[in-house]
């Protein structure tokens, strides 16, 4: 695991200021603590960051291959790399070190760009041809290591694997982009296909891109999707044991590392999964961490503690106080763009723990996009349902107008919460779906929006993208497209920015063994009885880890990672919330009507409502413009 940066000149083959790729990388030098290295030549410079795990005196980067033909930088691991080394060396080729960085760079003179679908793994690389004068720029199948680039006025692209590598590049003007703040309000999250400053982007995920001097940079090209339109053949008990043989492949694929490792553990579904294959294919205790509350509401230790005793791991775990909201400005610096995931505080504090003990840590992040156990997915189901037997037309005004005198109860029992159900069977199921995710609707962002920004923003709403993703999706269900949009959109966006920064913060590396993409694409063919079955998600998977796991961690109603940080807004951060829509950075761009802001802040912090995820949003995103200001 390592930060990448590098400079390439699309307009001739100008000379390259060392020092300012030296600046960007130092930028992201928590990425990489064990080496840096630059290279440069005419109109190209690759910087590298590292952190050893496989390979730790032999692989120093940037890398040239053998006959010197190409140079490196490479974000990631190859989990498949000695695979590929001896189908290589059956070909001819040579190779001087034990790690897969120099594989990579073997497989580009074999394959060019179709070694990217050979390569088993989460990574992303800049790899140069000097003989063909080429930059290949290219990002995992599923996005779990970013990307971003940027084109300045000179002519140059710049990347680097956070924002801040090309922050520290003079020339990057560090304008807004307006539609990112309503991607930001709508999401929680600037999703990959846009960036909080105009002329950055993302490389999406399963994407590459070559560029050229003396060329227009070129848009970038997919090599890989995921298809739902099939089905697997096979009853239960086959379907179950391929699962089963997938999960193990991923997990033991993922246990190779030259330097201590561990493993996550809240407790629930995903992450004791992992643990027990672990600890299925390890003659020695696995290392795991947890974190917990001290409000037992959000407290998950105690399960976490009766995985770690049934495999006999050696388990370590820390309590965070109900007042640990020190860390505000710190993960406003960690992510650069706005980003409102709360559970991302939690999220380092366990990533702090496990880096006192190891150096890669394996996470169960990805089986509730892949095995549909998101309840948002199980109700999608059952409302598509219901789509099915009544035609838009009569839905729109039954539901729609039920939907808008229906109260908004947060408070009552479950089934008595019926508006967002309501509304959702009012539009069509990619549109309700798309509210389903959302964490601001579109009616409060038009409340919450001062007149500039509107015309800023224009027509542009967006659930636009999304919308149109799950329309285009490769599925035959409502509950296909519901996954593969959250496999593109919410899985890169979300979960796994966060699982990077917080980890590579502290130089940790995390590795997602559930996002394996052989696992993935099985998943995506299951029946959806074997996804979803009456109220339970992810219910193959489920049935299939009955052998390993109790019946109350598997069907224990799913708690996530929480903080109590609505507590937090009305106590503590109380002062903040206010201060906030009265002259902060937010409140001095005019982009939001300070009154209807106050108002919510006070109705929050009076316990008349409950709008501590608005809250907390916008107070991310007055953090993160003054970190950019």
């Amino acid at each position: 695991m390592c930060g990448i940066a590098g400079i390439f000149h699309t307009e001739g083959m100008k000379p390259v200021d060392p020092a300012r790729l030296e600046r960007m990388c130092d930028a992201i030098a928590h990425r990489g603590p064990d080496g840096q290295g630059i290279w440069t030549a005419p109109g190209v410079a690759l910087g590298h960051r590292r952190l050893a795990i496989i390979d730790l005196a032999g692989s120093p980067q940037p890398m040239a291959a053998t006959d010197g033909s190409a140079m490196l930088v490479f974000n990631g691991e190859i989990y498949n790399f000695r695979e590929l080394r001896r189908e290589l060396q059956a070909d001819g080729a040579q190779f001087h070190t034990d790690g897969d960085s120099e594989v990579i760079l073997a497989a580009w003179q074999r394959w060019g760009v179709d070694c990217l679908p050979r390569l088993h793994g989460m990574f992303a690389f800049a790899l140069y041809d000097l003989r063909q004068r080429t930059l290949l720029l290219a990002r995992d199948r599923l996005g779990v290591k970013p990307l971003f680039t940027a084109q300045l006025a000179d002519g140059s692209v710049i990347f680097g694997s956070e924002l801040k590598a090309l922050l520290a590049h003079p020339m990057l003007r560090r304008d807004i982009d307006p539609l990112a703040i309503e991607d930001y309000l709508a999401w929680g999250y600037v999703p990959d296909h846009r960036s909080i400053l105009k002329g950055v982007e993302k490389l999406p995920a399963g994407h590459y891109r070559l560029l050229r001097h003396d060329a227009p940079p070129a848009a970038p090209v997919q090599w890989w999707d995921i298809s739902f339109a099939d089905r697997e053949p096979g009853n239960t008990a086959d379907l179950g044991a391929h699962l089963l043989h997938r999960l193990r492949e991923a997990v033991t694929s993922r246990m190779m590392a030259d330097v201590p490792l561990g493993a996550f553990l809240s407790g629930g579904v995903d992450s004791s999964s992992v643990v027990a294959l672990m600890a299925e294919a390890s003659t020695d205790p696995v290392k795991t961490c947890s974190i917990g509350f001290d409000v037992q509401a959000l407290d998950e230790t105690a399960y976490a503690d009766k995985v770690a005793a049934l495999f006999s791991t050696e388990h370590r775990k820390r309590v965070v106080a109900s007042d640990d909201f020190a860390l505000i400005n710190r993960l406003a610096g960690m992510f650069d763009e706005p980003f409102a995931d709360a559970s991302a505080l939690p999220t380092f504090r366990v990533c702090e723990l496990a880096r006192e003990h190891v150096t890669v840590a394996l996470s169960g992040d990805g089986a509730d996009e892949a095995f549909a156990g998101y309840r948002r997915q199980v109700f999608q189901h059952r409302e598509e349902s219901v789509r099915a037997l009544l035609p838009q037309g009569l839905r729109t005004p039954v539901f729609g107008t039920l939907g808008r005198l229906w109260p908004k109860a947060d408070w009552a029992p479950r089934p008595l919460r019926a508006k967002a159900t309501f509304l959702n069977l009012a539009r069509s199921g990619e549109e309700g779906y798309a509210r389903s995710l959302s964490v601001t609707p579109v009616e409060l962002r038009e409340r919450l929006y001062g007149e500039d920004f509107l015309r800023l923003r224009g027509d542009y709403r967006a659930e636009q993208p999304f919308v149109e993703m799950m329309r285009r999706a490769p599925g035959r269900s409502g509950l296909d497209r519901a996954q593969y949009a959250d496999l593109k959109f919410y899985l890169p966006g979300d979960i796994l920015t966060k699982v990077d920064r917080t980890s590579m913060a502290v130089s940790l590396e995390a590795r997602e063994p559930l996002l394996d993409h052989r696992l993935l694409e099985f998943g995506a063919r299951l029946p959806e009885a074997m996804r979803v079955r009456g109220a339970t998600g992810k219910w193959l998977m489920k049935d299939v880890m009955r052998r390993y796991l109790p019946e109350d961690v598997l069907f224990r109603p799913k708690m996530g990672f929480v903080t109590p940080i609505a507590a937090w807004l009305r106590g503590p951060l109380a002062g903040e919330a206010r201060a906030v829509a009265e002259g902060g950075v937010l409140a001095r761009t005019g982009w939001f009507r300070a009154p209807v802001l106050r108002d919510i802040a006070e109705a929050h912090i009076a316990g008349r409502a409950d709008h501590s995820r608005l809250l907390w949003q916008v107070l991310m995103l007055d953090r993160s413009l003054a970190l950019l200001s």
